[in-house]
């Protein structure tokens, strides 16, 4: 199977994760970029900060329209991990592959566990800037120091620190993630690597499609069923990669 095929069907397959769950599904960007299509782990974790970004973007264009967006809590939740997103995307590309790739797969466990059992998380009694500001701040660090959205921690974290409504939750926590993954793209401006447009324009066009086409999937299949299933399937994903680590 060629490159650009298996690039459209893996960009396909995260985007419309994405629009089914909303959140997560890039969190499998990177590994089908390394396993798929023999990127290094550096750069693997590069192009998938630009797939993240483009496709947050863009999702997050559609969700201000619907009015789901809190522009003010976000940007300081965002502001929180410019700092953070971008001295840990300076400093990946300079770590050995084998760190990056198992300290992925340890994130992308996590991710399936949390998708596993859902918490649903009650609205603080008082915001607390100090918490706020450290979550923002870890969520930047992960963006960019693995190249994920990080929207399955964003989300909750969102709800539970700073007491927004879930639908908001998600519009706002993309706008989280674009600003981080931008940040940490630009710590990683001029670093090199392997980054091969002809492969990373097709995928993140694919993803930003299917993301389209995950929203009409979610409104068919029931959205516990479909979290449940791409839960397993992380795992599975985090398992290989661990494996790989340690063999």
């Amino acid at each position: 199977m060629s490159t650009l095929v298996l690039a459209l069907i893996a960009g396909a397959v995260i985007g419309l994760a994405l629009g089914a769950l909303g959140g997560g599904g890039s969190v499998l960007a990177v590994p089908a970029l390394i396993y798929l299509l023999d990127f290094t782990p550096a750069s693997a974790t590069t192009a998938a900060l630009i797939i993240v970004a483009a496709t947050s973007a863009t999702a997050l264009y559609a969700h201000a329209r619907d009015g789901n967006v809190a522009w003010r809590t976000g940007a300081l939740f965002a502001a929180a991990g410019i700092v953070p997103a971008f001295l840990a995307g300076a400093s990946a590309g300079h770590l050995p592959a084998a760190v990056l790739t198992g300290a992925f797969s340890v994130v992308a466990a996590v991710a399936a566990l949390r998708m596993l059992r859902p918490a649903a998380s009650a609205p603080p009694e008082r915001v607390r800037p100090g918490k706020a500001a450290g979550v923002g701040a870890g969520l930047g660090a992960v963006t960019g120091f693995l190249g994920v959205g990080g929207g399955f921690l964003a989300v909750p974290a969102l709800v539970g620190v700073l007491g927004l409504r879930m639908k908001q939750a998600v519009g706002t926590s993309l706008l989280v993630i674009t600003v981080n993954s931008l940040a940490a793209l630009t710590a990683r401006t001029g670093a090199g690597g392997d980054l091969r447009w002809e492969v990373i324009a097709p995928f993140t066009g694919a993803a930003i499609l299917g993301a389209w086409d995950g929203k009409r999937l979610a409104s068919k299949i029931a959205g516990l069923t479909l979290q449940r299933v791409f839960a397993f399937v992380l795992l599975a994903v985090a398992a290989v990669m661990l494996i790989d680590v340690v063999v």
